[in-house]
């Protein structure tokens, strides 16, 4: 009994060190990589298990608000150093145009959550190939973002002492930021570094642009990213640095997507071929004659 156990796991290692058995397992790991096509009930739970995870996660991390603040203080004095501290400046022209500051506060509460739904259901009905390698990418993103809320608490510029931010949600009594206002107690408010609006905006904005067809969609892609920057900058809710740490959190994605699929998203087949169609029938080939012997 002993002998035949021996024999049978030597057997299985060897077959396993075979070319062979090393073809199998390459063989496994190409179909665990090949684009499958999603599944409309498994993605829309995936996406609120996620977003509801995210939200969990990002709101259970400690808020230390003496770090946060310090770190604030000393984001604004690395800024200065480099000659690029523009946020109050910006902060303070927009808010003078109601309109103007009132749109920004809405498109900053809204558009965040509205156009990457939208881009994933777009991608989903247009791009089923590249649906999940791309999503991977967003998910990717948004995971490595909560190790920058846990290892770098900040607060964003509104919310910093001895400086001269306007929150321009209390000040214009208006819905725009899940840390102002009444919601601010069910939010962790020192969560700016890195900012998930231009990860997710620049997602969405690369997404359109490599696979969109249409040329205004695709300036769309270019536009949305940038007017997303104006907008966190404009109403205090971030500084230009915490856009940079978006950037890098949306690299890390791209290159963990293109590690497990060997190369790019929008360069994965749009479609996926059905793998349950079957092959035209051939029509049964005749039967092979047999010659007869004449008998003499």
């Amino acid at each position: 009994m002993g002998d035949s156990t021996v024999t049978t796991l030597d057997g299985r290692r060897a077959a396993e060190a075979s070319p062979v058995g090393q073809t199998a397992g390459a063989g496994r790991l190409r179909r665990l990589r090949a684009p499958r096509r999603p599944r409309l009930w498994f993605e829309i739970l995936l996406i609120a298990v996620s977003y509801a995870t995210y939200s969990l996660v990002r709101n259970a991390v400690p808020e230390q608000k003496a770090e946060a603040l310090r770190n604030a203080d000393w984001i604004w004095r690395l800024e200065g150093q480099l000659g690029a501290a523009f946020e109050e400046s910006v902060n303070h022209a927009v808010n003078s145009v109601t309109w103007l500051v009132v749109g920004m506060n809405y498109y900053y509460a809204t558009l965040h959550f509205v156009v990457t739904l939208g881009v994933l259901v777009w991608l989903y009905r247009r791009h089923p190939g590249r649906y999940a390698a791309t999503r991977l990418v967003l998910f990717v993103t948004t995971g490595f973002a909560l190790v920058g809320f846990y290892l770098f608490p900040l607060a964003p510029p509104r919310l910093m002492n001895g400086q001269n931010f306007v929150d321009t949600v209390l000040v214009h009594q208006t819905w725009g930021s899940m840390a102002s206002g009444d919601l601010k107690n069910v939010s962790n408010q020192y969560a700016a570094m890195p900012s998930m609006h231009i990860g997710w905006s620049l997602w969405c904005g690369i997404t359109l642009f490599a696979l969109a067809t249409v040329p205004w969609a695709r300036v769309l892609g270019l536009l949305y990213p940038v007017a997303t920057l104006v907008v966190i900058v404009a109403t205090a809710n971030h500084f230009w640095l915490d856009a940079v740490g978006g950037v890098v959190c949306l690299a890390v994605g791209y290159g963990v997507a293109y590690a497990w699929y060997g190369r790019r998203p929008s360069a994965l087949p749009r479609h996926i071929p059905d793998a349950t169609a079957r092959a035209p029938e051939q029509p049964p080939a005749a039967p092979e004659r047999v010659p007869v012997q004449k008998q003499v």
